[in-house]
């Protein structure tokens, strides 16, 4: 008993056993019950798969009781040389790095701090982002315009149109198709641009080119104005780069359109809202830019919708004239630019079959958009400019269609196939915001008894009774 106690003790250090049944089985299969094997101490034992196969020998090598004499003799014998032979079974242990002797000094934690895993090696995001169609490129680019050929704070501001944003001192940004842009005056005076965001780079320079008329030389035009009219070469000393932009037609139409009898404030949120309906392209110093939307994205829009944005009796005409353009043959945007290639009085006919559209709204999208460039867009303010400079002897009289005729006549015949160009400076001659350029003579508007003139209201208010 004394060496098979030894051997429970050591078999007390092993793994847990198989299931009970798989020791029952062994057992059965040995022939002998197991109240026949030899009466050991196993219950310290917790290696249970050792406990049987120690069961099992014994038990094979007893035909009879455990109490004989011979049968304790060979059980000890058959104990003693099972030590030498069963298996020990070990458990795997991961490899734990023993800790260093001594504590990691500074230049060794350096080293395992930067030290590179061997991994596959990262795709450079970098890249990806500078070749993706939603970047631009990463500095100024000059557009060769000095001054004279383009003031971004005489053009922009001005009423032509109410897409583009003041982003910084002589910095505007606005949409041309589906490019943002940047526009800035720089140090010597001329205008280079910053590209947000493009599909191309090339096709955005050419866009932003044909939108600003680049092919016009405002100073030649300007000269022939100067020497048919002294009032005229004066103004231009002082407002010189005061440029009529060809917007695409489209863009131009629905603008015009908000712009009946309204301010400019006003304006500016109808046309936010119709161009939050295309697709966003950025955000600039809190502005945020989409591209115009398509006649199919506008006309999914109601006429309630819009009346509930703020449009008032203007949501009918929009609605009607996007239903007008979707039955055009060829389609409303192909018909649009058809116009480029007709006269004048061809344009303002057709634009005027379009609902909501009358004669100063239809001049005005052929002057900014259908290259009709002696286009006259006539108001009130026109009007009185017209009667103090070109056609006094009908000062005091009302206007009418017909008078809106011979005005746009009178400017026709005075600065010729650019009229528009030269009315649009004059124009902006009259507002309030310019006063400061100009010499004070030509301020001298008697005012009206109210004390306040008509023309202090031109800077918010840029269209008038008659359309």
């Amino acid at each position: 008993h004394v060496s098979l106690l030894a051997f429970n003790k050591y078999l007390g250090k092993k793994k847990k056993a198989n299931k009970q049944t798989n020791k029952r089985t062994k057992t059965k299969e040995a022939g002998i019950p197991l109240s026949h094997c030899v009466s050991l101490p196993l219950n310290n034992v917790e290696g249970e798969n050792w406990k049987l196969k120690f069961q099992t020998l014994a038990a094979i090598s007893l035909k009879t009781p455990p109490n004989h004499e011979e049968n304790q003799t060979l059980l000890q014998s058959l104990a003693t040389n099972s030590l030498k032979t069963l298996p020990i079974m070990k458990r795997t242990r991961p490899h734990i790095q023993s800790p260093p002797s001594t504590p990691p000094t500074p230049q060794t934690l350096l080293r395992i701090r930067h030290s590179k895993p061997p991994t596959k090696t990262p795709r450079t995001i970098l890249n990806s982002i500078s070749s993706s169609p939603q970047s631009g490129n990463s500095e100024w680019v000059p557009l060769n315009l000095g001054r004279s050929e383009l003031s971004l704070p005489l053009t922009f501001p001005t009423g032509q149109t109410f897409r583009w944003k003041q982003t910084g001192n002589l910095q505007y940004t606005g949409v041309v198709g589906s490019h943002l842009v940047s526009l800035k005056h720089i140090s010597n005076g001329d205008v280079s641009y910053f590209i947000h965001h493009t599909t191309s780079e090339a096709d955005c320079g050419l866009a932003l080119r044909d939108f600003l008329n680049v092919g016009i030389s405002l100073s030649d035009i300007w000269e022939v104005f100067s020497e048919s009219d002294s009032r005229f070469a004066e103004l231009a000393t002082h407002l010189g780069g005061a440029r009529v932009l060809r917007q695409d037609p489209l863009e131009c139409l629905i603008q015009f359109l908000c712009s009946s009898n309204n301010n400019i404030q006003r304006i500016t949120k109808m046309v936010d809202f119709v161009s939050s309906l295309g697709n966003h392209l950025g955000t600039v110093e809190g502005f945020e830019f989409h591209e115009f939307p398509s006649l199919e994205s506008l006309s999914k829009v109601s006429e309630k919708e819009f009346r509930e944005a703020g449009f008032g009796y203007r949501a009918k005409y929009i609605t009607g004239t996007v239903k007008a353009l979707q039955l055009k043959n060829g389609g409303g945007v192909e018909w649009l630019m058809s116009l480029r290639k007709l006269d004048l009085e061809e344009v303002i006919d057709a634009l005027s079959s379009l609902p909501g559209v009358g004669p100063k709204v239809a001049a005005c999208i052929a002057l900014f958009s259908l290259d009709q460039h002696h286009a006259i867009p006539v108001d009130t303010h026109v009007w009185k400019i017209a009667t103090r400079y070109l056609i006094p002897e009908l000062a005091g009289a009302r206007l009418t269609p017909k008078l809106c005729n011979r005005v746009a006549e009178a400017f026709v015949s005075r600065y010729g196939k650019y009229a528009g160009w030269a009315q649009t400076l004059l124009f902006i001659a009259e507002l309030p915001s310019q006063k400061a350029h100009l010499p004070p003579h030509y301020w001298n508007v008697k005012k009206k008894k109210s004390g306040k003139n008509r023309l202090d209201k031109v800077a918010e208010t840029i269209t008038d009774d008659y359309i």
